[in-house]
């Protein structure tokens, strides 16, 4: 009977593991994500029921933290802003690395004498999952506001990071040799806390305007540590989840740093030096426009591209954008979202927060689609986006964004910026794009403002 069971435990676990893989294939299209997502959630709800019959596994308290956490994850989903979904993100990537390193730590609490190869899957485990908690924590206080967004940088940082990441190297060499000696369990011990130390130092001189990244590798930690931690158990789904997390995660990583045009190791190491005093002086003044006026502008246009930013998160103006795109549809405009990869707290935050609104998944076009098309734009609306559409990143060789691709806002025909001052981007550099020709400034919070055009367009088809 119970051949049987291990039998049919690891067939549910295959189960799981291809839900995840196709979770993770329909993730890649806007349309088939809630799908994969779904399927994705099935396969752990398949994963979690089958673990509850492995052998020796009591359910006083399994049970109990399944209902509690199910709740707790319920009420939080629900009443989670769109604008604070980065940081939701953040806390549930460091939860899965301290639930690595606890699992790991009563592993070898109970059994200190592993084999070599388990061994060292611990030492990573608990390394991996303490710089993942950490790191997140800090993440979520940064894009929380809780905080400074900005780099915290103190002398020889550097050199601490890198003798941090060699103390615990060594400590985990030592260690991994022998883990039943009398010295080791107080090296491991060491080995968590300079992990927590790590997470904290490695994360703390990260900005704002790269956090996109940060949640993007931090993810992937999350699923290394969630794979190490699966040999330490020996459970097979957890190392399949874990790996395709971890890898996932590195290609997002990846896919994040190219639309910054910079290295991982900048990223984590160098980041963006605002004001760094290569940045060449904006010259010109900007051209304010009146909702008024911006409505004759957009009543005439035929081509309309909708530039989103983080700025439109924070004044919860998505549904009043999707409405304006209608009217303008329906006035006969051709209307797109260029969505840049690197727009908000988070890889896709702009494509949640149209999604909440009912934007449909055709009208969303990516960098590489809209650029080449957009001296045919008759008006590209930019709203709450910054650095993104910075011309600076093209033109100016010296600025620390130099090379970083952007959306080519300002060779549309008109364009019109929501913006409620003149403050610069997380960047921390002046926008040319607010002084070009062919740009006006709608100043103001974003959400009144593109609702006095929406009443503007009503009021003229009364």
């Amino acid at each position: 009977m119970r051949v049987n069971i291990n039998l049919t435990i690891e067939f549910a676990y295959i189960i799981a593991a291809v839900l995840f893989i196709l979770g993770i294939k329909m993730l890649a299209k806007p349309e088939r994500a809630r799908r994969g997502n779904l399927l994705s959630a099935l396969g752990m709800l398949v994963a979690v029921v089958a673990s509850m019959f492995e052998c020796c596994i009591s359910f006083t308290w399994i049970v109990p933290g399944l209902i509690i956490g199910s709740a707790i994850g319920v009420v939080a989903a629900r009443a989670v802003q769109m604008t604070a979904m980065p940081q939701m993100v953040a806390i549930l990537n460091g939860f899965g690395g301290i639930a690595s390193l606890l699992v790991g730590w009563e592993n070898y609490h109970n059994d200190p004498m592993s084999t070599p190869f388990v061994t060292v899957a611990l030492f990573l485990a608990v390394f991996i999952g303490g710089v993942t908690f950490a790191g997140s924590m800090i993440a979520y206080a940064k894009l929380g506001g809780r905080i400074s967004g900005k780099p915290i940088r103190f002398a020889q940082q550097k050199v601490l990071n890198a003798a941090l990441i060699a103390v615990i190297v060594i400590c985990g060499i030592v260690f991994s040799a022998d883990p039943g000696a009398p010295y080791a369990y107080p090296l491991f011990i060491s080995i968590m806390l300079l992990s927590l130390a790590l997470g904290v130092s490695g994360v703390i001189p990260i900005g704002g305007a790269d956090m996109p990244v940060v949640i993007a590798l931090l993810n992937s930690y999350s699923g290394l540590a969630g794979c190490a931690v699966g040999f330490v158990i020996l459970n097979n789904v957890l190392i399949v989840a874990g790996a395709l997390v971890g890898a996932s995660g590195i290609i997002l990583t990846g896919i994040m740093c190219k639309a910054m045009n910079r290295s991982l190791p900048n990223v984590l190491f160098g980041g963006l030096q605002a004001g760094g005093g290569g940045e060449a002086e904006v010259t010109g003044s900007v051209k304010p426009i009146s909702p008024e006026d911006a409505f004759f502008v957009l009543e005439a246009a035929r081509s309309v591209v909708i530039v989103p930013g983080y700025g439109m998160a924070v004044a919860q103006a998505q549904h009043a954008v999707r409405e304006l795109g209608e009217i303008l549809e329906q006035n006969g405009a051709e209307v797109r979202y260029a969505i840049h990869p690197v727009a908000g707290r988070m890889p896709g935050h702009m494509n949640v927060l149209l999604a909440e609104a009912n934007v449909t998944y055709e009208q969303l076009v990516e960098m590489d689609d809209v650029n080449p098309t957009m001296e045919t734009v008759d008006v590209c609306l930019v709203i709450g986006a910054n650095d993104v559409v910075n011309p600076a990143a093209r033109e100016n060789p010296s600025s620390s964004i130099y090379g970083m691709p952007i959306i080519n806002a300002d060779k549309a025909r008109t364009v019109i910026v929501f913006k409620r001052s003149m403050a610069p981007g997380f960047a921390g550099i002046e926008n040319s794009l607010f002084t070009k020709e062919n740009s006006r400034m709608l100043f103001g919070d974003a959400k009144t403002t593109v609702q006095q055009l929406v009443s503007e367009f009503k009021a003229a088809a009364e």
